[in-house]
């Protein structure tokens, strides 16, 4: 389980503990609570992300400034692909779908779901890594190549790693 989970979980007040012994309630409540957590953990990783994008505005400068504007359509499109992978994270559908909802998630789902959340957190630091080497490649052709092919495979790994995710919600 994650630390949004238990957090949640024991942040529960004294009457929803007492109402939670009714039947059928503590499943219901619980899969609530895994359904909060993701949404906070999803919240987390688009603020994240998007402190990463906003990295790429003050590189691209640098660049037009040092090596030119031929640079400029690779870099827009690289925070282009960056941008749709937080807008697909933002508005992803949730962890648990409601009673009348027509797809169900399963628990064990909720567990991957929860999984592919965390990876994403592994892709994140390898795009900060890819962004780290574009602040420093500003000034170099050859390297800012580098650094932008580093970037995009960073960057697709997230969104290739998010659309498995999608598949275990819609089963396609």
């Amino acid at each position: 389980m994650s630390a949004n989970y238990e957090n949640i979980r024991r942040e529960r007040g004294t009457l929803e503990s007492v109402i939670g012994k009714l039947p059928g309630y503590t499943g219901y409540k619980e899969k609530e609570m895994r359904r909060e957590a993701d949404r906070l953990l999803r919240e987390s990783l688009v603020r994240d992300f998007t402190m990463q994008l906003d990295r790429i505005t003050p590189v691209q400068t640098a660049v037009l400034n040092h090596i030119g504007v031929e640079w400029m359509d690779a870099i827009g499109a690289l925070k282009t692909a960056l941008q749709t992978l937080i807008d697909r994270i933002r508005h992803a559908p949730q962890g648990y779908a409601g009673f009348f909802d027509a797809v169900r998630v399963k628990e064990d789902d909720l567990d991957r779901l929860e999984e592919f959340d965390r990876q994403l957190l592994d892709e994140l630091d390898k795009i900060r890594v890819a962004i780290d080497d574009l602040e420093r490649a500003t000034d170099d052709a050859t390297s800012l190549q580098t650094a932008l092919t580093r970037a995009n495979r960073a960057v697709k790994a997230a969104a290739d790693l998010f659309a498995q995710r999608s598949k275990v919600i819609t089963g396609i």
